[in-house]
């Protein structure tokens, strides 16, 4: 079966998708993501789409989803490298990718998450959840 590599990278899940991607691929990711995140604690997710050229409804909503199981699991997406064309095909059939949040590079995304994560831990620290005395 086809799968689509998921790297760690600390407290970072990598997934770069190199192929095009179909319906039974996007799912397999999408529990294969959702269990990798649980299994490792992830405190974020960053999905490089720069290859891909075509992203219809389904792989749309497949990303919101896995976006959204994420955020209960404790862990914020981000999506980079969209193409124009996949932007505007995705605006053109209404869908907003809502819990997604996008950036242009690589680069950009894992600042986004490293701000985010030192954010939450941050929070985190000040509302009294740490447990030690």
């Amino acid at each position: 079966m086809e799968r689509i590599p998921i790297l760690r990278m600390g407290n970072y899940l990598l997934v770069t998708i190199q192929v095009d991607m179909h319906d039974k691929l996007a799912l397999t990711l999408q529990d294969d993501l959702t269990n990798r995140i649980s299994e490792v604690n992830a405190k974020g997710v960053l999905i490089d789409i720069s290859s891909l050229e075509i992203v219809d409804s389904f792989i749309g909503r497949t990303l919101a989803n896995i976006a959204s199981m994420a955020k209960v699991l404790d862990a914020e997406t981000v999506v980079v490298g969209m193409q124009p064309a996949v932007a505007i095909t995705l605006v053109e059939l209404g869908m907003s990718l809502p819990g997604i949040r996008t950036a242009l590079n690589v680069e950009s995304g894992m600042e986004y998450l490293r701000e985010t994560v030192a954010g939450h831990e941050e929070s985190d620290d000040a509302s009294g959840d740490d447990t030690e005395n």
